[in-house]
């Protein structure tokens, strides 16, 4: 089953909503910048890549559905739109980089109408979408000589066609070793407080017909120690230039037990992903979200006494030192990663 998280329909952003997910496939249509920003910081998408993607279409529909024919005005809410999107969630570096990537592009001179900005709005979040799906794919290939012809996986949170344009990035790992006829089993964390694995990861394992088996994200370490795991997978919302990771919060739980039990742990992330003006992971900003995602599941079932304070960082930072490698489109980066990163962003 081939499907997109998100798409551009006539002058109408369409994103899969994945607060429905697995029970319900419903497509939610914005028009406005302000209902993407929303999108983004409510879930309805997620996923660094996509995230991008759904800021750069977000930028669009401000000259798309402009009816006053004024450049500069349009230019000026163009420039609302940027601020508007860029708050919409803090760690994920996609977002700003493919915003940064519009901007630029609308800021030429010649696009001196209103007509022009749409259009080359238009070409460039298309751009955007597509450079995605291929780098995605790229990174799946070289994930392969990581990848045994028989292999147990453990694989955190959600990376694949849901967290990207289409493919994915860890998950496109995974994806693609099935589809050469690979011998997998996958490890599916449940990611708690907001279960990406357990209703995400493990539908898109469904559709491709991946076995697996979903498990409670404490209980990786008994799975290392007591069944075996060839390697660990993960995604990344942004790459520091030394290599440290941030990531789905419990990632970092899960890179320690991988390294205490000798399991190989790989981060697949597209190069606009890494961003060397960050120097460490302590410089990454940690989005902080409401308490409530924690002390209810799924926003329904109380779980916690009604008053119960709780913290709910969304991301937290995996040292370098725990990351085997690094699987980029342009290939598998190895530590030193401070040295190689740059190396690899320079070519």
């Amino acid at each position: 089953m081939a499907f997109r998280s998100i798409q551009w329909v006539d002058g109408v952003v369409r994103m899969l909503d994945q607060r429905r997910l697995p029970q319900e496939t419903i497509y939610n249509d914005y028009v406005t910048p302000d209902q993407v920003a929303e999108a983004i910081r409510s879930m309805v998408i997620r996923g660094a890549p996509a995230i991008g993607a759904a800021a750069a279409y977000g930028l669009v529909l401000t000259p798309w559905h402009d009816e006053t024919g004024d450049v500069e005005r349009v230019r000026s809410e163009l420039r609302r739109a940027d601020t508007i999107l860029r708050a919409a969630r803090p760690t994920a570096v996609n977002l700003f980089w493919a915003l940064d990537r519009m901007m630029a592009r609308l800021a030429d001179a010649g696009l001196d109408s209103v007509a022009k900005l749409r259009d080359a709005a238009l070409t460039e979040a298309h751009a955007i979408a597509e450079e995605d799906v291929a780098i995605n794919k790229a990174i799946a290939r070289h994930g392969q000589a990581l990848t045994p012809d028989k292999a147990t996986i453990i694989h955190h949170c959600n990376t694949g066609s849901l967290a990207t344009v289409d493919y994915g990035t860890a998950l496109g790992v995974i994806r693609m070793a099935h589809e050469l006829g690979k011998d997998i089993f996958v490890l599916v964390d449940e990611t708690r407080p907001r279960l990406q694995g357990a209703r995400l990861t493990a539908w898109e394992l469904t559709q491709y017909g991946v076995p697996f088996k979903i498990i409670a994200d404490s209980a990786s370490g008994h799975f290392m120690r007591t069944l075996g795991v060839d390697l660990c997978v993960v995604g990344a919302d942004r790459v520091a230039a030394n290599g440290d990771t941030a990531n789905k919060i419990g990632t970092y739980n899960l890179a320690v037990v991988a390294h205490e039990n000798g399991v190989p742990f790989y981060v697949a992330a597209p190069t606009t992903t890494i961003d060397l003006r960050t120097p460490t992971g302590d410089d990454i900003p940690i989005e902080e979200r409401p308490a409530q995602e924690v002390t209810l599941v799924l926003g329904r079932c109380q779980i916690a006494p009604a008053a119960a304070p709780a913290a709910n960082p969304a991301f937290d930072v995996t040292p370098a030192r725990y990351i085997t490698a690094i699987i980029t489109e342009k290939g598998v980066v190895y530590p030193p990663f401070e040295e190689n990163l740059a190396k690899l962003m320079s070519e």
